[in-house]
């Protein structure tokens, strides 16, 4: 923690004697790139197709040549490791997961952010670390290195209908999961009309794990790893109350919500069949265009007896170590533009979600965009880095949760049983593919940003 921390602050004061001596220019740092093309990765959500909208922007002023590369969110992991395990260095701007850091920091496929910060030169004195929430630092950090600069960032939100609570008689939604299920549902839910009060996206894959599993374990106090004794601990006590919880709101919700994900749960909830929804930040751009209109409700997700707990996912850009120290640099000054203070703005105002605490808390753009301040609330107050665990060996891990947390949703098995069988195969899983090796706890790296 020391070396980390020497490093900032010797940056910091790399950046204050190059302001001193001569303003940076983003122009004048690019000269040397003049023609370069670089690729980066992205993919078809709003936040990136803003990106490229403004894209020009930074191909005018610097010379260098932008591709994007798009691809399906269920395809990026693969896409990129195959890049790196071939070296065919077709991306140089890595886009990673929250829980992907680990798979490119450990085998040194992506350059820690230091490598560029502290080349006066290429570091704007004007970054800002300090402006990223912590979380998000957090969750990008590597033993004790930062590798990546937070991008398309989301939290957890409820949307709730208004004109359907208040003809139930509710002035506002509801703050705990224990006032959601036993005041609001029965009020709100009229199957005879196919009208319901909550719908919880519950396909199998990374929904299930992310959004369905995850939502019940942690208000709970559950969690997926116990990283100091290094076991599986999804079949805790507090997770089995969690995910019997969850099994108990299926009477509110609508007959195969264990097959609906995201899209098909907003499109309910915009046709006004359901009154509640908790989904990602990210779907307000859709939720705000459709006829919902003044009915759109945006709060914070409920909390749970053990502490209110928001979903957690979203992205950040790295540099690829396999491309030539002109891509690199290249890469990082595009990366360094497009998350920088100045574009934060433009980006939400484009559809973005982005971490940057002056944009997010500017009173002007909250009124403007209401999903803002409960965003900003969850990333302060209402989550954790680690909500889907940091793990090389995620992409299995989160199969056998997908699994397991499927076949109890679907009353296939029972919670408890159901939750010892999926300790029982991710710790086989785990030993076997030597995952506790690789693995990395973001929770740890919080105490470095605050």
């Amino acid at each position: 923690m020391k070396s980390f921390t020497l490093a900032v602050a010797t940056a910091a004061a790399l950046y204050a004697g190059v302001n001193q001596a001569h303003a940076w220019s983003l122009s004048e740092a690019a000269a040397p790139y003049k023609g370069t093309s670089i690729t980066v990765v992205g993919l078809d959500r709003p936040s990136y197709k803003i990106a490229q909208k403004l894209t020009p922007e930074f191909e005018k002023e610097t010379g260098i040549k932008v591709t994007w590369n798009i691809f399906p969110y269920e395809d990026t992991l693969k896409e990129e490791t195959l890049n790196f395990i071939s070296n065919s260095q077709q991306f140089d701007a890595i886009l990673s997961d929250v829980v992907w850091p680990v798979n490119f920091a450990d085998p040194d496929w992506v350059l820690p952010l230091s490598h560029f910060t502290g080349d006066a030169k290429l570091a704007d004195p004007n970054l800002d670390l300090k402006d990223f929430f912590p979380v998000w630092l957090a969750s990008f950090t590597v033993n004790n290195k930062l590798y990546g600069l937070p991008f398309d960032s989301y939290a957890g939100l409820l949307y709730y209908n208004k004109s359907m609570l208040k003809a139930a008689g509710f002035d506002g939604p509801p703050t705990t999961w224990d006032e959601l299920a036993h005041t609001y549902l029965p009020k709100l839910t009229d199957k005879s009309k196919r009208v319901y009060g909550y719908a919880l996206q519950s396909a199998r894959g990374e929904t299930q794990t992310a959004d369905a599993f995850a939502r019940f374990l942690w208000p709970w106090g559950g969690k997926f790893i116990d990283y100091s004794n290094k076991t599986v601990a999804v079949n805790s006590p507090d997770a089995v109350d969690g995910i019997t919880f969850r099994e108990g709101l299926l009477k509110y919700m609508p007959d195969g919500i264990v097959s609906d994900d995201h899209s098909q749960v907003v499109e309910m909830f915009a046709q006004k069949q359901v009154a509640m929804i908790t989904e990602w930040s990210a779907f307000y751009p859709t939720l705000s265009s459709s006829n919902l209109g003044s009915d759109l409700g945006i709060a914070p997700e409920p909390k749970g007896p053990k502490g209110a707990y928001s979903a957690f996912g979203g992205f950040a850009y790295m540099v690829s170590s396999q491309v030539n120290k002109k891509h690199q640099n290249a890469a990082y000054l595009f990366i360094q533009w497009l998350t920088s203070r100045e574009m934060a703005k433009p980006l939400i105002e484009g559809g973005a979600v982005v971490a940057r605490q002056s944009a997010d808390e500017d009173p002007s753009v909250q009124a403007k965009f209401p999903n803002l301040a409960p965003m900003v609330k969850t990333w302060e107050t209402s989550t954790v880095p680690d909500w889907r665990p940091q793990l090389e060996c995620y992409p299995r891990f989160s199969d056998i949760v997908s699994d397991w947390g499927s076949r109890i949703e679907l009353g296939q098995v029972g919670v408890k049983p159901g939750l010892d069988s999926m300790e029982k195969d991710l710790t086989a899983y785990m030993k076997s593919s030597n995952c506790w090796g690789k693995i990395n706890n973001p929770e740890a790296a919080m105490l470095l940003y605050k």
